[in-house]
């Protein structure tokens, strides 16, 4: 789960990159009103390894990793 606020209307891009610096998913792009709000990733077709997710909102850029672990049996 990815969680953000935006303080007033923005156009936002959330977009999960691999380390290569390859976009893997999309998960929103478009205008958002101000408020709270959690985006949902589903990685289980990825493979182990560390991920990274970049939120842009206006002229406001974060970047922030994501670590995907699948357990073997």
């Amino acid at each position: 789960m990815i969680s953000y606020r935006l303080p007033g209307t923005s156009y936002v891009s959330l977009i999960v990159y691999d380390l290569l610096g390859q976009e893997v998913a999309k998960l929103f792009e478009g205008i958002r009103q101000p408020g709270n709000y959690e985006t949902m990733f589903d990685g289980s077709k990825l493979s182990t390894d560390v991920y990274l997710y970049r939120l842009t909102a206006n002229n406001f850029v974060q970047t922030k990793k994501i670590l995907i672990n699948k357990m073997t049996h």
